[in-house]
């Protein structure tokens, strides 16, 4: 699809695994993949519908363990906001819900449904004071079952993606660990495509843009199929 995008012409899938392998650059898994259900039943239809968060582990050598805490909507997988904190307390999670708020701008404009939030039970998600805030604001919370961890599955995958990337070197300074997280929250929102979204970025999703990206790419693919048989006529002549 970057091909299709960049280069304004249409290769097949096949025919992209077809030269990797030629090239011996297709490696064969050496894990066993453990599959879930291929589909949500309940799926958002719209961004901001529903926001996914969570804490995960990060270490600076020398400093100890930081706690990254996001939140991302489920529709899009698009970072809406994301914090690097060194407890996971209640106001670590209001902190970067309030980032949030602002970054979709919900902070200072009235909408009929604000996002709704899932989160785990972890002891931050479940106290009282996290209840009372998100009352304030106006937005519901609900939580996965116990032992169900498919639940919050695009936010474990980000973090895996993110682990993947950023942990191949050791950070030293908390500063240089967060600049890292901020350099790859901006790759992973504006230029990591995701086969699950159509191979659209989860900007082009949140912001609304998908639909024209995939009309585009599906004129290219009509296009360069009617260049090739014109082609293919002309030399059979």
């Amino acid at each position: 699809m970057r091909f299709t995008d960049e280069r304004r012409y249409f290769v097949s899938e096949a025919t992209v695994y077809r030269l990797l392998k030629a090239q011996d650059l297709i490696t064969s898994p050496a894990y066993i993949v453990i599959k879930a259900a291929n589909e949500f039943r309940d799926k958002t239809t719209a961004p901001n519908q529903l926001w996914q968060t969570d804490f995960t582990y990060l270490k600076v050598i020398g400093w100890g363990w930081y706690y990254l805490s996001t939140v991302l909507d489920d529709f899009s997988r698009f970072i809406v906001a994301w914090k690097l904190c060194a407890t996971m307390q209640v106001g670590d999670v209001t902190a970067t819900l309030d980032l949030a708020l602002a970054a979709a701008g919900l902070d200072h404009v009235q909408v009929a449904h604000r996002p709704r939030l899932l989160s785990d039970n972890g002891s931050s998600y479940v106290a009282g004071d996290l209840a009372t805030w998100l009352g304030s604001r106006g937005m519901t919370h609900i939580r996965g079952a116990p032992r169900h961890p498919q639940t919050q599955g695009k936010i474990e995958r980000w973090h895996q993606t993110l682990k993947n990337r950023i942990l191949l070197e050791h950070a030293y300074l908390p500063g240089e660990l967060e600049a890292r997280v901020a350099a790859f929250v901006e790759h992973y929102n504006h230029a990591r495509a995701h086969e699950s979204l159509g191979n659209l970025t989860p900007a082009d999703v949140y912001f609304g843009r998908g639909e024209a990206i995939l009309q585009e790419r599906a004129r290219i693919k009509r296009q360069t199929l009617i260049d090739r048989r014109l082609r293919h006529h002309a030399q059979a002549a």
